[in-house]
């Protein structure tokens, strides 16, 4: 099942989509909410009536006409409201890449500011975001019922659906930060975008993949794909996930609640930002330029099934820095 959020008389809408159309889910069966934070709080009793209103559609026992053509709204966040984010590490490259010779004891994980989740569109930026400013190519989930303590072997019955997952960052903010051993803030906080939907586990079936080695969970065969301005920058794919989203839900859940609508990314994929491939060429080439995004700049990201997530960079008004406030600078 596929599920849209969509601006509607100056609210988040939520929709099945349907061979390009948009069918509001409330309008489809007046059990069914209107958002898509009523719909995770009440999971596993709504999961089965919107399944059944959509093999309906499917049938063609609903007109078209009760449709709207998803190219003619504003597409949100599959989640416009989650309740918290946490940013996973789950690539093994990316962790060989940052030294992190523990990453194979725990599927350790950061928390983002679930407050500046975006959906596909512009990302506004401020003068100092714009520093060095990346992608990072990434998948997400969110959970669909409460629960602590989960364990791995039954976790991924708490993923209501996947997404694609940008998660912007300043590296030039970043590198201000890191030194302190305090985590990246400034540099993380200002985007997060997820997109264009929420696909859920039953649509995933045919790509299911056996996990690593030593590891447990649901694991899927699905290509990832970056572009900036249509030149394709990187590729990858979920089946390398080194640490399942079923094992950072064990992780996370440990002696804390989670619950519906909590977000959790698998952090980013491998060679999926132009931190790692920069530093890639310059092992090659002598006198390689970086490249990072500009003012202007299209993001897009897509995942076999999961749709394509497209970001356009744009520079805000302001002119305030938060570099030029640096104390004995």
């Amino acid at each position: 099942m596929k599920l849209v959020s969509y601006y509607k008389d100056d609210q988040d809408q939520l929709a099945l989509l349907i061979d390009g159309l948009l069918y509001d889910t409330d309008l489809m069966h007046p059990g069914l909410p209107v958002s898509m934070s009523m719909f995770l709080n009440y999971w596993e009793d709504l999961y089965p009536i919107a399944s059944t209103i959509e093999n309906t559609i499917k049938e063609g026992k609903i007109s078209r006409q009760h449709g709207i053509d998803y190219e003619s709204v504003e597409i949100l966040a599959p989640v416009p409201h989650c309740t918290s984010f946490r940013n996973g590490y789950a690539f093994r490259l990316p962790a060989a890449l940052n030294s992190m010779p523990g990453f194979d004891q725990y599927p350790v994980f950061n928390f983002g500011n679930h407050n500046s989740i975006i959906g596909p569109g512009g990302v506004n930026c401020m003068p100092d975001h714009l520093e060095k400013l990346d992608f990072e190519m990434q998948v997400a989930i969110v959970i669909g019922k409460p629960g602590k303590n989960i364990k791995a072997s039954d976790a991924d019955n708490y993923i209501a659906g996947y997404m694609v997952m940008n998660n912007f960052s300043s590296r030039g903010l970043q590198a201000e930060e890191m030194p302190l051993n305090f985590g990246s803030a400034k540099g993380k906080d200002f985007a997060t975008a997820i997109g264009p939907m929420l696909l859920t586990p039953d649509d995933l079936e045919p790509f299911k993949v056996e996990c690593k080695p030593g590891h447990t969970g649901n694991a899927y065969n699905l290509p990832i794909k970056c572009w900036v301005n249509d030149v394709r920058v990187s590729e990858g794919n979920l089946a390398d996930m080194e640490w399942t989203f079923a094992e950072i839900i064990e992780y996370c859940s440990y002696g804390v609640q989670l619950f519906p609508g909590d977000i959790i990314s698998s952090g980013v994929v491998g060679n999926g930002c132009f931190l790692q491939l920069n530093n890639n060429s310059k092992l090659n080439i002598a006198d390689y330029k970086e490249t990072w995004l500009q003012e202007g700049d299209v993001v897009e990201m897509e995942i076999e099934n999961l749709g394509k997530l497209s970001n356009t960079i744009a520079k805000d008004e302001s002119d305030f820095s938060i570099l030029a406030l640096r104390k004995n600078a």
